[in-house]
C-alpha cells in the first residue's frame, strides 16, 4: 500500500510538532469560551432539530449512497486516514479506516468532488460546512479513544452503509453510546472523548462533516479568526498536499 508518509519524506521538525501540540491544547482550553457564545447545545450529542439542514442532507441520501458504492468498487484507490492526515496514525491503523476527502476546512478537492458531484453539491449547500468526506471502516476495528481539537464545530455523520448488528457497531461520545442508521444523521460535540468499535463482519460508511458551530456575535468572531489560523497550520495544509500528491499518483496510474 502507497505511504505518501514514507521513510523517504522528511519528519516534521521538532519545533513544528510542539508548536502543533500547543496549539492543540490551546484549542481544548478555549472550549469553555465556546460553551459560553455557542447558539446550540454543547453536550455530547446535540438534536438534529437544532440544524435546519439534517432533512435535506437525509433526503439526498440514495444519490449519495450510490456515489460512495461507486468508489468502493475499487478501494485501493482510497488512501488510509493517516495516509492523507498524518496527525491521526495513533487512531488510523493499516487500511482499516478509509477516508475519501470533498473538502478540508473550507478547501474544496476539485477532483474528488468531480467524481462525487451530487455528493459535493449536497454538503456545499450545508451553511457552515467545513470539512466533508467519506468515512468508511473496515469489519472489526477499534478507533480508539481521542477527542477533536477545537468545539468551533459540530460533528455530524449520515449513515451510508450500516451493519444490521448494532450491539457490535457504535460511537460513544463521552458517556453516551450512538449507533448509526442508513439515511439519517446523528450531531455530536467531538470535543468530548469518543471512540468507535465495528466488531461486525460488515464494513460501516458514514458521510463525515464538520459544521461551523452557530455562536453569537463574539464568538462568530472568534472563530473566524481561529479557523484562519488553523487553514494556516500543518494540520490543514499536510492533509491537503497529501491529497494533491495522491490524486495525482492515482491519475498516473491511468
Amino acid at each position: 500500500m502507497p505511504d505518501i508518509t514514507s521513510p523517504s519524506t522528511p519528519q516534521r521538525p521538532f519545533l513544528r510538532r510542539l508548536l502543533m501540540k500547543a496549539g492543540k491544547r490551546f484549542l481544548r482550553w478555549n472550549g469553555e469560551f465556546q460553551s459560553r457564545h455557542s447558539l446550540v447545545s454543547t453536550t455530547p450529542q446535540i438534536g438534529n432539530h437544532e440544524f435546519s439542514w439534517v432533512e435535506s442532507l437525509e433526503s439526498s441520501f440514495p444519490a449519495i449512497r450510490e456515489e460512495l458504492e461507486h468508489l468502493l468498487e475499487h478501494p485501493e484507490d482510497i488512501p488510509s486516514f493517516h495516509q492523507i492526515s498524518p496527525d491521526q496514525k495513533r487512531i488510523s491503523k493499516g487500511d482499516n479506516w478509509k477516508t475519501f476527502g470533498l473538502y478540508v476546512y473550507g478547501q474544496r478537492v476539485d477532483e474528488n468532488c468531480a467524481i462525487c458531484p451530487r455528493t459535493a453539491q449536497a454538503v456545499s449547500a450545508i451553511p457552515g460546512m467545513r470539512t466533508a468526506m467519506f468515512s468508511i471502516l473496515k469489519p472489526h476495528y477499534h478507533i480508539v479513544p481521542h477527542k477533536g481539537p477545537t468545539r468551533a464545530v459540530v460533528r455530524a455523520h449520515l449513515g451510508l452503509i450500516v451493519p444490521k448488528d448494532r450491539d457490535k457497531l457504535w460511537i460513544r461520545v463521552d458517556d453516551q453510546i450512538l449507533h448509526w442508521d442508513e439515511g439519517k444523521v446523528i450531531l455530536f460535540d467531538d470535543s468530548y472523548e469518543h471512540e468507535v468499535r465495528n466488531d461486525t463482519d460488515e464494513l460501516r460508511a458514514v458521510l463525515f462533516l464538520d459544521i461551523d458551530r452557530p455562536m453569537d456575535r463574539i464568538g462568530t468572531l472568534v472563530n473566524k479568526l481561529l479557523f484562519t489560523l488553523i487553514k494556516a497550520s500543518p494540520y490543514v495544509k499536510q492533509p491537503l498536499k497529501n491529497l494533491a500528491s495522491w490524486n495525482k499518483r492515482e491519475k498516473g496510474k491511468g
